[in-house]
């Protein structure tokens, strides 16, 4: 897939976010160079990873869009928002964690062992699944210093889905972090569910944390 659009490098013709890509991992730039950049406008010129051509139909009331079978293990935990419409999530927690539910767009706020933490958070999008997709890389980085991360296209239930792995620096040093987004269409609007991990690079248990949390999860729609 080449440079991996998904790193939110190329939007519009414009270099946005980055200074090059190399096999889908991405650079930052210096704060300077950040400065003088043009704001995106997070149409890529590109095919994005993990975007899947969908066709939105009426959906019942209630209805169980998308059920996956579980194969990660984990104890399966209901994710869900104060906004009516939004979609209802039943995501896969690791042995070992807990989940206190969020506000706003934050669904659940994830606690693991060893430092490592998540979120689940779903917002609604204006957006269409690859501008969804690059925005959402783009604005990774005022969160995350010196991130540096690969994509892979994750589709599931028709739906557009894609995975970023990768790197960032904290206060107590490097980060290790593994983002699912997966963008969900309802009767009346769209959004972008994003189910987040992150621990101290080496922290034991976060390759298995992560297949437990990456894995796909069952949607439901108001």
């Amino acid at each position: 897939m080449g440079a991996l659009l998904g790193s939110a490098c190329l939007l519009a013709g414009v270099v946005v976010g980055c200074q090059k890509t190399t096999g889908g991992t991405v650079v930052p730039p210096s704060p300077t160079a950040a400065s003088t950049t043009p704001q995106p406008s997070f149409d890529p010129v590109e095919p994005v990873p993990g975007v899947e051509t969908t066709l939105p139909h009426h959906i019942p009331p209630n209805a169980l869009a998308c059920f996956p079978s579980p194969t990660g293990g984990g104890r399966l935990t209901v994710a869900g928002v104060a906004d009516r419409v939004a979609p209802r999530l039943t995501v896969s927690l690791p042995d070992g964690w807990s989940s206190v539910v969020g506000t706003g767009d934050t669904a659940s706020t994830l606690t693991g062992p060893d430092g490592m933490s998540g979120a689940v958070t779903i917002a609604a999008t204006t957006l269409e699944p690859g501008g969804a997709f690059l925005k959402y890389a783009v604005d990774m980085h005022d969160s995350r210093p010196g991130a540096k991360f690969t994509v892979a296209a994750a589709q599931f239930c028709g739906y557009s889905s894609q995975q970023l792995t990768g790197t960032f620096h904290g206060p107590a040093g490097t980060f290790d972090f593994a983002d699912r987004l997966t963008h969900v269409w309802t009767n009346t609007k769209n959004y972008l569910v994003a189910i987040q991990l992150q621990g101290p690079a080496g922290a034991p248990g976060f390759d298995a944390a992560k297949s437990t949390l990456m894995q796909e999860f069952a949607v439901a729609i108001p």
